[in-house]
């Protein structure tokens, strides 16, 4: 037994001065944790501690998670400012994930082709972001959440052409700001954020995630 205890001493100190490892030795020296350790482990503390010493800027990290994981485009047809069908069901996802996140603000963007006088599609572009608005309160975000609407008119196509074309006539929503002095962020309590999400994703999956093809059901 002597012999056993010294050998392997005597292979642990070989091991040591720079031979390699064979496959049982390394998994003997490996540190204990660090199979189940993938690096996420702190990462709630860590982005507390960020946020609060103003190191991660939290409204840039939400508002790329809302890009990602919500449509943030909504389209019309020609001339016109009217929700339908698949306009409202996208804002209801928006408004769905909003309410997630009480500390944050959202701003309403309106766009339009380029038919038309400039200053025509600006008031038309500002009546498409006070559409989106007015439907995004009726499913209970407050209004003082959703800042002032602005519109660009036809001046940021994503598709440059004169003629009409729906995927500029669109209104885009995105994360604006905080809500002032909201104590959430005050007291920089990421965990409750965190908690939150894990709390929505037991939800079970609505008629709108079960739909195939463009992801959004026709049901209201």
């Amino acid at each position: 037994m002597k012999k056993l205890i010294v050998g392997l001493g005597m292979s642990l100190a070989i091991t040591g001065c720079g031979q390699t490892a064979g496959p049982v030795q390394n998994s003997f020296l490996r540190e204990a944790g660090t199979q189940v350790d993938t690096g996420l482990f702190g990462d709630a503390t860590m982005n507390n501690t960020l946020v609060m010493n103003g190191e991660r800027d939290y409204a840039i990290s939400l508002a790329k998670r809302f890009a990602e994981e919500v449509p943030s485009t909504i389209n019309f047809e020609f001339d016109s400012y009217r929700l339908d069908a698949a306009a409202q069901q996208v804002l209801t996802v928006q408004a769905d994930w909003i309410r997630q996140f009480p500390e944050i603000k959202f701003r309403v963007y309106g766009h339009t082709d380029a038919v038309g006088s400039s200053s025509y599609n600006k008031r038309l572009g500002l009546r498409r972001a006070k559409a989106a608005v007015a439907f995004l309160s009726a499913r209970g975000i407050n209004r003082s959440r959703l800042e002032a609407v602005a519109s660009f008119g036809e001046t940021q196509p994503l598709i440059v052409t004169a003629n009409r074309e729906r995927k500029n006539r669109r209104t885009v929503t995105e994360v604006s700001g905080f809500v002032k002095r909201h104590p959430t962020l005050l007291d920089g309590k990421y965990a409750e954020v965190i908690y939150r999400e894990y709390v929505a994703s037991a939800v079970p999956p609505t008629a709108i995630s079960e739909t195939s093809g463009s992801g959004f059901s026709n049901e209201q």
